[in-house]
């Protein structure tokens, strides 16, 4: 029987997911908010707005209630989560088939996992969270939710990322270090110190840009 999954956001980030999805036997179906000025994303046509797909849940006995939310902004991403919840549709995880996920790992709900990432032993990654390509989430680390783990980061062990932050592509976190909730760590950048709670930080070793 065919799995059916509604993703909203179709975003180059919305691609990624809908090619996750299908790998995993899912057959994808897009909603986005620029319907209907934007039909298509790729060969994929977009069906209808979020509130669309709600309303045609409330008429439709027989649409799946499975759906993930591909939007990488954090803040919108929660808000589009919070609010199917609230419609009681079931948000899923997705793991990419070659992501490494050890069985002492949790994961929670909404969260997608890209191709190569790592999430080692005993590590806790939040709801709706981001796990991009090729990153690697240590042992003990604590993503909270709403997070964005970039592409190609390192997490090492016991690394506590805040609720909403946002490592950059490339970026190093040192063992034990915290960063605290909706910071902004720039790309390529090496954290060797904690970062209080709303700050943006970037550089080698990382320095306070500014607060958000």
């Amino acid at each position: 029987m065919t799995k059916m999954l509604a993703i909203v956001g179709a975003s180059g980030h919305g691609k990624v997911i809908a090619d996750i999805a299908e790998q995993l036997g899912y057959t994808v179906n897009f909603y986005d908010d620029a319907y209907p000025s934007k039909a298509y994303i790729a060969h994929w046509p977009i069906h209808g707005t979020c509130a669309g797909l709600i309303a045609l849940k409330n008429t439709n006995t027989t649409l799946s209630n499975d759906v993930v939310v591909a939007i990488g902004n954090n803040e919108i991403r929660k808000q589009k989560i919070q609010l199917l919840q609230q419609n009681s549709f079931n948000i899923i995880t997705l793991t990419h088939p070659t992501a490494v996920i050890s069985p002492y790992a949790a994961i929670a709900s909404g969260t997608v996992v890209f191709a190569g990432a790592v999430i080692n032993a005993f590590a806790k990654v939040g709801v709706g969270c981001i796990i991009n390509t090729a990153a690697v989430v240590e042992h003990d680390c604590n993503i909270d939710d709403f997070a964005h783990i970039c592409p190609n980061v390192a997490l090492a062990g016991g690394v506590s990322v805040g609720n909403k932050s946002w490592v950059g592509i490339g970026s190093q976190v040192k063992q034990l270090i915290t960063i605290g909730d909706n910071c902004f760590i720039g790309a390529g950048s090496t954290v060797v110190k904690n970062i209080p709670d709303n700050i943006t930080a970037f550089g080698s070793p990382a320095v306070v840009i500014k607060s958000n």
